[in-house]
C-alpha cells in the first residue's frame, strides 16, 4: 500500500483528501472540481490544523478503496461509512456521525415501505448507486425486488420524484435533506431505520496521522465547530 506519513504531509505542505463529489450534505460536486459539503469544510479546517493546503482528489464509490490503496489521497472525507471490509485495509478515526439505511419514496407511497419485508415484493423498483454501503445493503437483504442501478448517485432522487423508481435506500441524514429539497418526497417519520451505522474519516494504518486526527475530531466536536458545520449544511430550506 502506498500511503504518506504524518511528517510527509506536513512537509510537502499538502493534503489531499479524496471525496465522491456526490454524496450531499457530505461532499458534493457539480463539476467534479469545486465541492462543498460538511466534510469539505471539515477538510479544511483540518488541512489549516496541519499547517497544509487541501487538495481534493475526486473518487468513487466503487473504486474509494482502491484509489486509497494506490495513494492517491492522504485521507478519504465523503461520509464514509466504518465497514469490517474497509477497515481490513485501513484504519477509521472516532465516528463523527451515527445513522443507518431508511427508504426515501413518493410522500403518497412512503407508508407501504415501513419494513424489508413491506419493501422486498416483486414489482417494487428499488434504485442505488454502484458501489458503496448501499448497494452492499440491497445486495444482503433485498431479493425479490427489482434493483436499479444508477450510476450517478446526484440524480437518483429525480428518478423516483419522476415516477421512473419507487424508492431507494439510503443514509437517514441524506432523506432528511433531500426531502426537504423536493417537496414530492418523504421518508419514514421518527428516527427509524433498518441499521446502525458510524461514519468516521479513512486514513492509511499510520498510528501518528490517526492519533493526530482523532484529537483534531475531538476538539472541533468540544468547541462546537463540528455541530455548526453540520447545522449550516443542513439548514432546510
Amino acid at each position: 500500500m502506498l500511503f504518506r506519513s504524518l511528517e510527509q504531509i506536513k512537509t510537502s505542505g499538502l493534503l489531499r483528501v479524496g471525496t465522491t463529489g456526490d454524496y450531499a450534505p457530505f461532499s458534493f460536486s457539480k463539476d467534479g472540481n469545486t465541492f462543498t459539503g460538511i466534510d469539505i469544510d471539515l477538510a479544511r479546517d483540518l488541512a489549516r490544523k496541519l499547517g497544509s493546503q487541501v487538495i481534493f482528489v475526486r473518487t468513487s464509490w466503487p473504486s474509494l478503496m482502491q484509489d486509497f490503496q494506490d495513494g492517491k489521497f492522504d485521507i478519504g472525507m465523503s461520509g464514509i461509512s466504518i465497514t469490517p471490509a474497509r477497515q481490513r485495509l485501513a484504519m477509521f478515526t472516532n465516528p463523527y456521525h451515527v445513522g443507518g439505511k431508511t427508504p426515501i419514496a413518493r410522500c403518497s407511497d412512503i407508508n407501504r415501505y415501513d419494513s424489508i419485508a413491506a419493501i422486498d415484493r416483486p414489482g417494487v423498483r428499488l434504485i442505488v448507486n454502484p458501489g458503496g454501503t448501499n448497494e452492499k445493503f440491497l445486495d444482503a437483504t433485498i431479493h425479490q425486488a427489482t434493483k436499479v442501478l444508477h450510476e450517478d448517485n446526484r440524480e437518483v432522487f429525480q428518478q423516483i420524484v419522476d415516477g421512473a423508481v419507487d424508492l431507494m435506500i439510503t443514509d437517514k441524514i441524506e432523506v432528511a435533506l433531500q426531502s426537504s429539497r423536493h417537496e414530492s418526497l418523504c421518508g419514514l417519520p421518527g428516527e427509524t431505520t433498518f441499521t446502525y451505522q458510524e461514519k468516521g474519516y479513512l486514513v492509511p494504518k499510520e498510528p501518528p496521522l490517526l492519533e493526530t486526527v482523532n484529537r483534531w475530531l475531538e476538539e472541533t466536536r468540544r468547541s462546537g465547530r463540528l455541530q455548526r458545520t453540520f447545522s449550516r449544511h443542513l439548514a432546510f430550506h
